[in-house]
């Protein structure tokens, strides 16, 4: 998207910035603002809420704005605004409902928060960029129906592998070559990491936890390939996915020889990963192509013979890339990557050791449960237990470890907009309450 330094440029010069709030104050959250802030132009960063003032005040801090405003009035903020100052709050509904601002961007990777901020934003005719795949694999179909009917964007991010492997796709179907696999580069792949394993390593990168958990245990990659699998129509081709793991450092150019499936001749394609291929942490995608002279040129080009042509993005840098993404949903109604088709993969709760009958289901990427990719028909003919639900649920019966849960398996919490919202898509999508 090169057109968009020009015309945010353009923006900059004219003194008409996009007006940008931010719902959340974690490592990511820090990292955007600090390209708000300082590196990119055309962006003014009106306001961060977060639960704890003084992480919001940070995210202001480091980019050198030493003091921010604290309001707690609607009214007190939009003046603010008008005033050109930046603020900082509890309450995400100032952002939301703030006449000013032109888009929310919510980094909290909390399902049930976070479907409140994305609502309250769309109803307020935000355009909305979700640094949230657990939340948009989740709803995300219905929530865009929501966007769509509002006239507003809603859209995951640039940067992050999903909106990586996006453009990659829309690159290679561009060029006239048929995309037959998005796949994800991955280091390690164990199904039973837990915070007390991974503590070491998100100590070094002053990251948390649970969310370095979430990556290891394999629940963040199932989370992000479904949000590529809802945006391009694609589907697994088994549960949990191939997800093949190569020796030394294998070249993806390799990759056509490493699925036991013929993918020229899967109906709609496949999302997947690899373990250990390099170049990692990238992403890529397989396509075909049927014309002679067009194959006899990729060869010329040092494609190689086909019938499966590997293309790749080696890297995908987070939080540098998302001013581009708030860009293309202000500037253009260009979503970076949105569920355009419904829901078609989704990521079921998995038991990460045995479970008791009476224990409450903790967080994702903490000690009882994993994801894994399914295909959405089967997670809603089955009443499999989405992985973004399941926490806070209460067991009604003893669940041995890699098991599957069912709905049928838990009691959920009571007055979730989440569940209602998943009802809703049930009903859209699948014509039917059942299966939550």
């Amino acid at each position: 998207m090169i057109i968009v330094d020009t015309a945010l440029q353009r923006r900059a010069d004219a003194g008409k910035p996009i007006r940008v709030g931010i719902v959340g104050a974690g490592a990511m959250a820090r990292g955007v603002a600090l390209q708000l802030l300082k590196y990119c132009p055309g962006f003014y960063l009106a306001g961060v809420s977060n639960r704890h003032l003084d992480g919001a005040a940070r995210m202001y801090r480091e980019a050198g704005i030493d003091e921010p405003v604290s309001v707690t009035q609607q009214q007190q903020f939009d003046s603010a605004v008008e005033r050109g100052e930046y603020c900082i709050m509890e309450d995400p509904k100032l952002l939301c409902a703030c006449p000013h601002l032109d888009v929310i961007v919510e980094i909290t990777g909390a399902v049930e928060f976070g479907a409140h901020v994305v609502m309250d934003a769309i109803a307020h005719g935000k355009h909305v960029v979700m640094m949230n795949a657990e939340l948009d694999s989740t709803i995300g179909p219905i929530l865009k129906l929501h966007a769509d009917k509002a006239g507003v964007v809603l859209t995951n991010v640039d940067g992050d592998q999903p909106g990586v492997l996006m453009n990659l796709y829309r690159y290679v179907k561009g060029i006239g070559v048929k995309p037959v696999l998005c796949g994800n580069i991955k280091g390690l792949q164990d199904p039973y990491r837990t915070p007390t394993t991974q503590q070491a390593f998100a100590d070094r990168w002053k990251q948390n936890a649970p969310m370095v958990t979430s990556f290891a245990d394999g629940t963040k990659i199932s989370f992000e390939q479904a949000l590529v699998a809802n945006a391009t129509n694609m589907r697994v081709a088994q549960r949990g996915m191939f997800g093949p793991t190569v020796d030394n450092g294998e070249h993806i150019d390799n990759a056509a020889d490493w699925y036991p499936i013929d993918l020229t001749q899967h109906p709609t394609g496949i999302v997947d990963y690899v373990v250990g291929a390099t170049p990692g942490p990238g992403v890529f995608v397989l396509g075909t192509h049927d014309d002679p002279t067009q194959k006899h040129l990729l060869e010329m080009y040092k494609l190689g013979t086909g019938p499966l042509y590997s293309f790749y993005t080696p890297y995908h840098l987070c939080h540098f890339e998302v001013p581009t993404t708030i860009a293309r949903a202000a500037l253009f109604q260009d979503p970076a990557i949105t569920p355009t088709f419904g829901p078609c993969v989704d990521v079921i709760a998995t038991a990460k050791r045995d479970l008791k009958e009476g224990e409450t289901l903790d967080g994702i990427g903490h000690y009882m449960t994993y994801g894994q990719c399914e295909n959405a028909d089967v997670v809603h003919a089955d009443k499999l237990l989405p992985m973004g639900l399941a926490e806070g649920c209460v067991l009604l019966r003893d669940i041995p470890r890699d098991s599957t849960l069912r709905l049928s398996d838990v009691r959920l919490p009571q007055g979730r907009l989440a569940d209602r919202l998943r009802e809703e898509q049930n009903i859209l999508f699948f014509n039917s309450k059942a299966g939550i």
